[in-house]
């Protein structure tokens, strides 16, 4: 075995065990988000909030922080919305909201991360590892071997189904 083929082994294996955690993090926060349009795992908590007095049906849902807010009728003062209300002249708005449970949340907002985020550099460790293992999975198994030829149909396969995938 060559050097570089024994430091590309020995690198993945250690590397593998030391993001083990954030795999299973990305993993599981990966297939909660599949559901975010959904109320899957989601639980339902009333929020009271003073804000802004005199707002118009239009900005209430940046005020609030709702994109999808749609108002549903208007009654003198009361704007009523899906799950709420607000008091034009009071500023007072009680609505619910539905949430991830709070390990569940944090876990996504790591996957959603932006490059304003404090640890956003973590971010880009994990997906530079990413592409580390990727190539590094080629240095496993000696060129000339049935295991890797066949492996290499594999990835082939996985390709095309991730192209198909990306243009459906």
């Amino acid at each position: 075995m060559n050097s570089m083929t024994k430091s590309m082994r020995i690198i993945h294996r250690y590397l593998g065990f030391f993001l083990a955690g954030i795999f299973m993090i990305y993993a599981l926060s990966g297939i909660v988000l599949i559901y975010r349009d959904s109320d899957f795992l989601k639980q339902e908590r009333q929020v009271k909030k003073q804000i802004k007095t005199e707002l118009q049906s239009s900005e209430l849902g940046q005020v609030l922080g709702m994109r999808q807010l749609k108002v549903e009728k208007e009654e003198g003062n009361l704007i009523y919305f899906e799950g709420g209300v607000y008091n034009k002249t009071t500023g007072s708005a009680d609505y619910k909201v539905k949430e991830l449970p709070f390990i569940l949340n944090k876990m996504t907002q790591i996957h959603k991360s932006q490059s304003k985020d404090p640890l956003f550099f973590l971010n880009v460790f994990f997906g530079v590892s990413l592409v580390f293992f990727i190539i590094s999975a080629f240095w496993m198994f000696t060129p000339k071997t049935a295991i890797f030829k066949k492996g290499l149909y594999f990835t082939l396969g996985g390709f095309v189904l991730a192209l198909i995938l990306f243009f459906v």
